[in-house]
């Protein structure tokens, strides 16, 4: 548990529950169909992003003395200052998202939560990337934690086949479990070898088996996302599309869950920013701005009604360290930023349990704190999107994250 060193009034302290992130005016609930289920599409940025450049804590004079390179200025200080937000003081928007992520945050349909994370503590990128996707617990057992929450919330809501889908070159963790999930590369290469004659020979091998409809369904996902996503693509290494390429392919990718997917999962990678990370303009500037873009035109393809039925939720492993480096970067930190997104989310304010950012406040005297849990804070928003009790989010979770209606949602 990260301790908290300056407890916040009432008025500053925020504590994120179920109602506080997803926010909506009518929760909710299961319906008749599995198609009528909202949906929920998950973008991991890989690589560690350093949301402390999207989203600024303008209110804090130790991060202009942490970051004398690359700290965005305090709205209305300079040509290239950070972006006020509507009705709030402490928190600014990095000047890239000023035509994407604003609009959004201003009609209420973005909500930011900082402090957010995973408490266990690794700085590797790998070993926490799967510890996030896991949704587990260590002692949590082993068939769970060979699967993804992602997988046992699919089983949970009774999403359909053909519903889900992982738009990466490899079945990501988060995906992994008993529902057979597809995955198709945004640059097409998880295709390279499937022609029509293998296709053919694939469903003759399944065939009268209980595999034959999964089999079947994989091959038809796979050929829709082929033709549909596969012009124009830019991968990033690692497996990830880069941020550019998503900005690409956003619209393309809300076509396909307007008609067809209920639950979505796309990396994006690039974020890694341990030399010339920049600070208004530059390096992550330039991704950041590709990817509010490429939400904003998400949002936009999708249209309003299957907007107000669809939820984005922006995640990435940690943070990145308060200071910044000798090479005008930052390096591996704990506590980050998550955003949620949707027409259904009330959003326009930044949520979650919070304290005053500064060097008083960091977690080892080097990152921001994790005070907003990463499971309890997914387990009260799936839990009002999809009408799931303590019980069904236990068993997405492996249990210890609390009822959707708990207060708080389970966070410390």
């Amino acid at each position: 548990m990260c301790p908290d060193p300056h407890p916040l009034s009432s008025t500053r302290r925020r504590l994120l529950g179920a109602a506080a992130l997803a926010g909506l005016a009518t929760p909710w609930r299961l319906r008749a169909a599995p198609a009528d289920t909202p949906r929920l599409l998950v973008v991991f940025l890989r690589g560690a992003c350093d949301m402390a450049s999207l989203l600024v804590p303008a209110a804090s004079d130790d991060y202009l003395a942490a970051r004398p390179r690359i700290a965005i200025a305090r709205p209305g200080s300079a040509p290239d200052a950070a972006l006020a937000l509507p009705g709030e003081v402490d928190w600014a928007l990095a000047p890239a998202l000023g035509d994407s992520l604003l609009p959004l945050y201003a009609r209420g349909e973005l909500a930011f939560v900082p402090f957010a994370g995973i408490h266990e503590l690794s700085r590797s990128h790998f070993e926490t990337q799967d510890r996030l996707e896991m949704g587990a617990a260590d002692g949590s057992p082993a068939e769970v934690r060979r699967s993804g929450w992602m997988n046992r919330l699919a089983a949970e809501i009774g999403a359909g086949r053909g519903e889900v889908i992982a738009l990466t070159r490899e079945l990501p963790l988060i995906l992994r479990g008993d529902i057979a999930v597809p995955n198709q590369a945004l640059d097409g290469a998880s295709l390279a070898g499937v022609d029509a004659r293998q296709a053919a020979r694939l469903r003759q091998m399944y065939a009268g088996t209980a595999l034959a409809g999964a089999v079947d369904d994989g091959l038809e996902v796979r050929r829709m996302a082929q033709q549909d996503l596969a012009p124009g693509m830019e991968p990033a290494g690692r497996g990830a599309i880069s941020a550019r390429g998503f900005e690409g392919e956003a619209r393309r990718i809300a076509r396909l869950m307007r008609e067809r997917w209920r639950l979505g999962f796309v990396d994006i990678g690039g974020w890694d920013t341990h030399v010339g990370q920049g600070g208004a303009t530059g390096a992550l500037a330039t991704r950041a701005g590709e990817l509010g873009r490429g939400l904003a035109g998400f949002a936009a393809e999708l249209g309003e009604a299957a907007w107000r039925d669809t939820v984005v939720v922006v995640m990435s492993e940690f943070g990145r360290t308060f200071r910044e480096n000798g090479s005008r970067g930052t390096d591996h930190g704990h506590g980050t930023t998550w955003m949620v997104l949707g027409g259904a989310v009330r959003g326009g304010r930044i949520v979650g349990e919070q304290v005053p950012v500064g060097f008083a406040s960091l977690h080892q005297g080097r990152d921001w704190p994790v005070l907003n849990e990463y499971r309890a804070l997914l387990a009260g928003l799936l839990g009002r999107m999809y009408g799931l009790d303590a019980a069904r989010l236990g068993r997405v979770f492996d249990a210890g994250v609390g009822g959707a209606s708990g207060p708080g949602g389970g966070l410390v």
